[in-house]
């Protein structure tokens, strides 16, 4: 399992596949399996940082891990029940650019059915509330990595709180990045987080299944 996540870190997608096959053909869980790539892509996140790879490279991992989630979706429908669908609304906010997991996170959500707006990265505040009044987004996922980004997280969701008349509805929001945690995500003031794009979607399903969540939680 773990040279499906180096195979990722390298940007060999034919070997990535392979392994994938493998592992899926010896009966390991398709949700483990992309876990395991998701690995491989925050290395690959790490390996841009460091400049050791390029755009170029950062476009060839999302076509990798695409071509993983198609081969593990129809274990992933068995193994994570749930279909409701609903409309949610995705950026890296404000003084971040970082956008591997925000990448990761909205292709498992078209995934299992969900309609996706992706602002792209470093989203001024207000863009959100002006998306999301347009778009009626159920959910709005905000993403971040750097401790800039927290402030920036909260900036949106007070945005959203002050207008909240404006809105046909009050989306729940969703923090997600590398470095959230629960004492992140009370700062912030968000409904949920999460540090793992298949547990938001898990995270989703049940908003839409249950309506409105009663506490913040990781899943």
């Amino acid at each position: 399992m773990q040279s499906i996540a180096a195979a990722v870190a390298a940007l060999n997608e034919k070997t990535a596949v392979r392994l994938v096959e493998e592992a899926l053909a010896a009966g390991e869980s398709s949700l483990s399996i992309v876990r395991v790539a998701e690995e491989g892509m925050r290395k690959v996140g790490e390996r841009y940082e460091r400049q050791d790879i390029f755009l170029s490279g950062l476009i060839m991992a999302g076509e990798i891990f695409r071509s993983i989630m198609e081969l593990a979706q129809p274990g992933l429908e068995n193994e994570m029940v749930g279909n409701a669908s609903g409309r949610v609304l995705l950026g890296t906010v404000s003084g971040d650019i970082h956008d591997i997991g925000k990448n990761m996170a909205a292709l498992a959500y078209r995934t299992f059915g969900f309609t996706v707006e992706d602002l792209g990265v470093n989203v001024p505040t207000p863009r959100f509330l002006d998306a999301a009044k347009a778009f009626r987004p159920d959910i709005v996922g905000l993403s971040g990595l750097l401790f800039v980004a927290f402030t920036a997280m909260r900036d949106v969701v007070t945005l959203f709180k002050d207008h909240a008349g404006e809105l046909e509805k009050a989306p729940v929001i969703i923090i997600g990045g590398g470095t959230i945690d629960q004492n992140i995500a009370g700062y912030v003031g968000a409904d949920y987080w999460t540090t793992d794009a298949m547990e938001g979607v898990r995270i989703c399903q049940r908003v839409m299944e249950k309506g409105q969540p009663a506490s913040l939680s990781q899943g």
